[in-house]
């Protein structure tokens, strides 16, 4: 239970129609996954008290212990492929204005390319999306979103929401957002670049990854722009590193 709330109020709650609750697995992406194969509904939610191996980007690891945040991964099959390539950036520009609820009076939360939200440059949350094809048909979409709402131990540089946040308010604030970005298509509009335009937490920084330069924003397909010596370039793969 969350908050005093099982499984079937908590999809109640945020008007999914399944949540799974589970005490400790792998990564609750897996565990997604794996619902997705028999055939779990588009909307199902998994959540855990605790991953053993939860992951980031490029299989980083992410801590998840018992009551320090809210980690869970939706299921979507009803996503459209034209959107994929921006989602996890769509999702962080979802979530971001939800997040400012739940953090100090008057502090807003930024994004870093192209995944993580950061509060004073400490990383509150992270997004991580999955696909899953068979042949040139996408069957469905895991989106994992974890957040703090304790600073881990092992990670001094994070940081985490306003001391009494409720796990179960959190999830059902965050639970339509997501949907509908998942629900959109195309590039980025121009609405959702200007957000991200001032949201960006590397704007006019100095960078050393994923390429020596100055970040001078992202382009309507999620790329990076750097500004470097020669020219502006796009990158579109990598962690953005502060120089």
């Amino acid at each position: 239970m969350i908050d005093g709330l099982d499984a079937i109020a908590l999809a109640t709650l945020a008007g999914v129609p399944r949540v799974a609750l589970c005490d400790l697995v792998s990564s609750t992406m897996d565990e997604a996954n794996d619902l997705a194969e028999q055939d779990a509904p588009s909307g199902t939610v998994v959540i855990a008290e605790r991953q053993s191996d939860g992951r980031g980007r490029f299989g980083r690891r992410w801590s998840s212990e018992p009551g320090m945040g809210l980690w869970m991964t939706l299921l979507e099959r009803e996503v459209e492929p034209s959107g994929l390539g921006v989602l996890s950036l769509r999702v962080g520009l979802a979530i971001a204005p939800v997040l400012d609820r739940f953090v100090d009076a008057g502090v807003q939360v930024s994004i870093k390319w192209p995944n993580d939200l950061l509060v004073n440059r400490r990383k509150l949350a992270g997004v991580l999306i999955e696909a899953r094809w068979r042949e040139s048909t996408l069957e469905w979409v895991t989106i994992g979103i974890g957040v703090n709402l304790i600073v881990p131990l092992d990670q001094p540089a994070a940081t985490a929401l306003v001391e009494g946040t409720r796990r179960s308010d959190l999830f059902r604030a965050i639970v339509a957002p997501v949907r509908a970005a998942c629900a959109a298509s195309g590039q980025l509009t121009q609405a959702e670049l200007l957000e991200f335009s001032a949201r960006d937490a590397a704007s006019n920084q100095l960078l050393a990854e994923p390429t020596v330069g100055r970040a001078r924003g992202i382009t309507s397909t999620g790329a990076l722009l750097v500004e470097t010596s020669m020219e502006t370039v796009q990158c579109r793969r990598g962690s953005l590193v502060f120089a």
